[in-house]
């Protein structure tokens, strides 16, 4: 059975509705860097900083900066804050401490910041949210698209699917992140990522 092709399928929502908004969760600054050279030309977007899984405040405030220094310097999206409310994490972390990375926990963290996303989407009147998440080759791309569809239903906010590790993507956003400076981590977020870096 051949897989969904979620790349022509983002390219395709994209070509039939241009000016649409868009609320696109990023995890980080280097993610969203090559994310955003393919939804903002085409859709108004918000960046939606929802992150509880990083493993310390500092952390969080390093990344952010960054995200927003980003935009700042390309002018290619609005953004939208969250507070940081690492006992969301804690919580559907709790149990699955010993999972091993890409399993379980990391589905419900998918699930949690998706989740944000489309309530967040579905308050402000957003067309489409959509996560930047799907450019790394470490995170389950069908399980992100999966939860993000699930969510479309629930929320009745089109999800924007996407494969942005597709045409390069993940080593664009290498070479983007270099042209900007990013600071670039070297792991996913969480205490346990850092921990099976």
């Amino acid at each position: 059975m051949n897989k969904r092709n979620y790349d022509r399928e983002m390219l395709d929502i994209l070509s039939a509705n241009e000016g649409k908004r868009l609320l696109l969760h990023s995890c980080c600054a280097p993610c969203s860097s090559y994310c955003l050279t393919q939804v903002a030309p085409i859709l108004r977007t918000t960046v939606f900083y929802f992150n509880p899984n990083l493993d310390s405040e500092e952390e969080y405030l390093h990344r952010k900066s960054e995200q927003i220094r980003l935009l700042k310097e390309t002018g290619a999206a609005d953004f939208l804050d969250c507070d940081y409310e690492k006992e969301a994490f804690e919580e559907i972390a709790k149990g699955y401490e010993g999972e091993p990375e890409g399993g379980a926990r990391c589905k419900r963290c998918y699930l949690l910041r998706l989740e944000r996303t489309a309530q967040e989407a579905q308050k402000g009147g957003y067309d489409f949210f959509g996560t930047t998440l799907t450019v790394s080759p470490l995170k389950d791309g069908e399980a992100l698209n999966a939860i993000g569809f699930a969510l479309e239903e629930k929320y009745g906010v089109r999800y924007l699917p996407s494969d942005f590790k597709k045409r390069n993507g993940y080593l664009r956003s290498i070479e983007l992140s270099k042209k900007y400076n990013l600071y670039r981590q070297n792991y996913c977020g969480c205490e346990y990522s850092r921990r099976s870096s």
